[in-house]
């Protein structure tokens, strides 16, 4: 299941910094000058989760395999970008590729740095952006309107139901809003499945503080967090110059030693992690046994078959059944063996709804 996170935002506000941190196996250039990224860079991501660890401990596999994202740094976008400034087209154009967006925003000062959006102020520079995908949207939703006014005059009933609530995104986008605000069924959201609005996309912000502010935030994240918070969106603070060096420590012992200098319990980016996966609406389940513990990547509200497929489409086309042992279970008999002899392992049927956490064995015939 790819899908991707993409890391937007101003030039020179920590992007590329940000993504050399979160990445395990690609790194990007930061520079200090505008556009530094140009085409984008894509790596992979393993998603930390400690209950992995723990059916580890107990089952001692030969292996085990976390489940993964992809994060995706974008070249930095500027005022008028949804005009073609600097390299609007493009990165518009990757924006609508993800499936998600972390917006990384600058919190701090430092004169060394260039800015050429004038002081601090990270409430401007979230609308800067929000601005460009709207006035992006707008056109992308006109195109539409124009496209289909003719078959709904007519009597076209998908047609009539598609314009109405085209319509509705219209005038929403010309008050300035997003389209992600709007709450739209799923019904309705079918109307624009096809035009990929930008600011349809789910958002978590990163406020990128200085590094006395690590642990409490400032006045600019503070502020950014008032401006967001209407919308529901979350707001992670870290530090990304010191999120990149504690990513880069390969010993564990040092890395350690460097979080409890800073108080911090785990890096900030597991957090981001945690919460973008979160933000696709993903949840995991296992599979544990002596030659691997995997965690294996679903959507929220998948049924048994459903999530056999991303084991092998096989699985899904000649499911017969589930064995599942809830997480909770597992960890406190501490063996399969002991979860069937107490009881806890369920045989389910194609319409069970698997939960996170799932410790999960497919019984299938093709």
């Amino acid at each position: 299941m790819a899908l991707q996170v993409g890391i937007v935002g101003l030039p020179n506000v920590g992007k590329s910094t940000l993504f050399n941190a979160v990445s395990n196996n690609a790194k990007a250039q930061a520079s200090n000058y505008r556009f530094c990224t140009i085409d984008p860079n894509v790596g992979q991501v393993d998603v930390p989760d400690e209950r992995m660890d723990k059916l580890a401990e107990l089952v001692v596999p030969n292996r085990t395999v976390p489940t993964t994202i992809e994060f995706v740094d974008i070249a930095g976008l500027v005022k008028g970008a949804s005009k073609g400034e600097g390299l609007g087209n493009k990165f518009l154009a990757n924006i609508r590729e993800v499936d998600a967006i972390v917006h990384v925003i600058r919190c701090f000062e430092d004169e060394n740095i260039l800015r050429e959006e004038g002081a601090i102020n990270p409430v401007s520079d979230k609308e800067i952006i929000d601005t460009e995908l709207q006035l992006k949207d707008l056109e992308s939703v006109e195109k539409k309107i124009s496209r289909i006014e003719k078959s709904a005059r007519v009597g076209d009933a998908k047609a009539k139901a598609d314009l109405e609530v085209l319509l509705r995104c219209k005038a929403h986008l010309e008050q300035g809003k997003n389209i992600r605000e709007m709450g739209l069924n799923e019904e309705e959201l079918t109307a624009i499945y096809d035009i990929f609005l930008l600011s349809g996309k789910p958002v978590l912000y990163v406020a990128n503080v200085d590094e006395a502010s690590m642990l409490t935030g400032n006045k600019y994240s503070e502020a950014l967090a008032a401006a967001v918070k209407a919308d529901g969106s979350e707001v992670i603070v870290m530090n990304n110059t010191i999120e990149a060096q504690i990513s880069e420590m390969e010993n564990e012992e040092d890395k350690q030693m460097f979080l409890s200098e800073y108080n911090l319990s785990e890096p900030g980016l597991n957090r981001l992690i945690r919460s973008a996966y979160q933000l696709l609406n993903l949840i995991t389940y296992f599979t544990a046994g002596v030659q691997e513990v995997r965690a294996w990547t679903i959507h929220t509200g998948w049924k048994a078959p459903q999530a056999a497929s991303v084991i092998h489409t096989d699985f899904e086309k000649g499911f017969i059944k589930a064995e599942v042992i809830a997480y909770a279970d597992f960890i406190a008999l501490g063996s399969e063996a002991a979860c069937k002899e107490a009881g806890k392992l369920r045989i389910e049927g194609k319409e069970y709804i698997v939960k996170d956490g799932d410790i999960m064995h497919f019984r299938f015939n093709v």
